[in-house]
């Protein structure tokens, strides 16, 4: 069993940066895909980037990529997500999700078995 915390979040000016950080505990994340989702007020939740458990392979949503940097440090069995010239429609409640062991990395939310609690993102305008 992991368990994912989520922090970093907060409340910004558009253009501004935010790192989150999603650390485990209860297990090593180093054989894990690990991915970011966010909730927005009145919409779905979706995905917005993922890395994959070797670190080599990182996929984005259309709209945060160039802006957003997945990451991952194995020795501090953390992901990060580096967040760049942000915008309002970005604010949204931010999740990481970890994968079972050698799975590959994924858009899918179903395919994540473990979850945190979710950061806020504020952007204002």
């Amino acid at each position: 069993q992991v368990q994912l915390v989520e922090s970093g979040g907060g409340t910004v000016q558009a253009g501004d940066s935010l790192r989150l950080s999603c650390a485990a505990s209860g297990r090593t994340l180093r054989y894990s895909a690990v991915g970011w989702f966010r909730l927005a007020a009145g919409k779905e939740r979706e995905f917005v980037a993922a890395i994959s458990w070797s670190g080599g392979g990182t996929r984005y949503k259309d709209s945060v990529e160039g802006r957003f940097t997945i990451s991952r440090d194995n020795l501090k069995n953390t992901v990060y997500l580096q967040m760049n010239s942000l915008k309002s429609e970005d604010t949204a409640i931010y999740y990481c999700a970890a994968r079972d062991n050698w799975s590959a990395l994924s858009s899918s939310d179903y395919e994540y078995r473990y979850w945190g609690q979710g950061t806020q993102v504020t952007v204002s305008s």
